[in-house]
């Protein structure tokens, strides 16, 4: 039995270090025309990259993709990859959904910006209401977007200049979510790029799952709105214990503070997201990545007494910049995969279908984290499925930081890749989608297995 000093997350160092060596080499050896592509042609890009999160993936270098279809990516050097990643939520409901696929081609011989309304437009906006509730709507590219103008509103409403964030949240690169708590203090985020404001003159941090600690926030007086997820992600998965919700509601109406529900990734929840699963009532909702189906949109919705309290406000307001909106925001594009997608691509048959497929996943990891005695455990949400490498069930963002194992997490995502298997590069995040079969579930499982046992052998 190796030493317990010389243990990660249940592993022997040594022996991770072997399999990484090992995994690595292996990647690399096996993409010959990926490794020339990316040397021929990378060099005009900041650090061999178009967008810097892709130097986030664990392997020795990014795959270059020729294709994807339905839930598997297929790279230049012709590997079919089992993909439950989905672009990190964009595609959950897999690569070009057919009727999305229709309806760029049929909107591209039309035009694809003109900053005005079309018949798809009236229609996507009628079908956002009739499938996450009654909210006035407006159009972004990204969920950052989105949050940050559904910030704005809240402090021109309520006049309050802070918002409320939890230890350890995901809401884009909203600045104002860049801090987190230390030492029970809230603090700006370190490693931030050009960071010169502090964000504590318009941040507080809360932990997820503490009641105590939102009320003490609001008894400043200072909180504009609360932030969060149903359910913490792109960290360790926290799921939100019984009450939490219920209690945020309650604390934000006696506070005169707003409640925005960001479900950009729990809208794997269910239709209508973790919202209308749950029954939660916030005052925005907001949700992105995926909800076009793939094509760059997001969306945010304001309660009708909150639009009328917002247009109160823009009515008496000094004419100029607002600090809201973008150019290419609303463009008849996105109308067309909006209404694509929520009419024929984002339906209860294919949540059913997503459902199933992630519970057979879930089952599976777990029986293979029980059978090799690994200090781990599994959390889904809907169609989001993640194994950590810690024991669980987590409560915060302090206990999922403390969670988070990059040096073992890296090397699983790299030999799963090579028994064609991907996952999320950020954290273990794996997706279900209405494209995925049940081989690929088993396949994915399988290769788990084979890791694990070499792993813990």
């Amino acid at each position: 039995m190796p030493a317990r000093k010389n243990l990660i997350a249940g592993i022997d160092r040594d022996r991770l270090k072997q399999v990484a060596e090992r995994e690595g080499r292996r990647f690399a050896a096996s993409r010959p025309k990926t490794s020339a592509a990316l040397e021929a042609g990378a060099g005009t890009f900041l650090d061999a990259v178009p967008m810097h999160w892709m130097k986030d993936w664990p392997m020795p270098f990014p795959m270059v993709v020729d294709h994807a279809e339905g839930a598997r990516i297929t790279d230049i050097d012709g590997y079919g990859i089992d993909d439950f990643c989905l672009g990190d939520t964009g595609s959950m409901f897999g690569h070009s959904p057919k009727p999305v696929a229709k309806a760029i081609r049929r909107q591209a011989r039309r035009g694809l910006t003109y900053m005005l309304p079309t018949d798809a437009a009236m229609e996507a906006g009628r079908l956002l209401t009739e499938r996450f509730g009654d909210f006035k709507w407006q159009i972004a590219t990204t969920a950052t977007d989105a949050n940050r103008f559904a910030l704005r509103v809240a402090r021109a409403v309520t006049g309050k200049p802070k918002v409320l964030v939890f230890n350890g949240c995901y809401h884009g690169t909203v600045d104002d979510a860049m801090v987190q708590l230390s030492n029970g203090k809230t603090v700006t985020r370190p490693g931030l790029t050009g960071q010169v404001m502090d964000l504590t003159e318009v941040s507080t941090c809360a932990e997820f799952n503490d009641l105590a600690s939102v009320e003490a926030a609001l008894k400043t007086g200072e909180v504009a709105a609360i932030l969060t997820e149903p359910v913490m992600t792109n960290s360790c998965m926290v799921l939100p214990e019984p009450g939490f919700h219920e209690g945020l509601r309650k604390l934000a109406t006696r506070y005169k503070a707003l409640l925005i529900i960001d479900e950009t990734h729990t809208i794997s929840s269910g239709l209508g997201g973790y919202t209308a699963v749950h029954g939660l009532d916030p005052d925005i909702f907001v949700v992105g990545k995926c909800v076009a189906g793939g094509m760059p949109t997001a969306v945010w919705g304001l309660r009708p007494k909150l639009a009328k309290d917002y247009l109160d406000f823009n009515a008496g307001r000094l004419s100029g910049h607002s600090g809201m909106g973008t150019t290419l925001s609303a463009n008849p594009m996105q109308f067309a995969c909006l209404e694509a997608t929520l009419a024929e691509v984002m339906t209860a048959e294919a949540y059913a279908h997503m459902e199933k497929g992630a519970e057979r996943l879930s089952t599976g990891l777990k029986r293979v984290i029980e059978a090799h005695g690994a200090p781990w455990h599994v959390v889904r949400v809907g169609a989001r499925v993640e194994f950590i490498c810690a024991p669980g069930p987590l409560r915060n963002g302090a206990e999922a930081a403390m969670a988070h194992v990059p040096e073992v997490e890296a090397v699983l995502h790299t030999a799963l890749l090579n028994r064609g298997c991907l996952i999320a590069p950020f954290h273990n995040m794996m997706l279900v989608s209405p494209a995925t079969k049940k081989r690929q579930i088993d396949r994915l499982v399988t290769a788990f297995d084979e890791i694990l046992t070499e792993l813990f052998a």
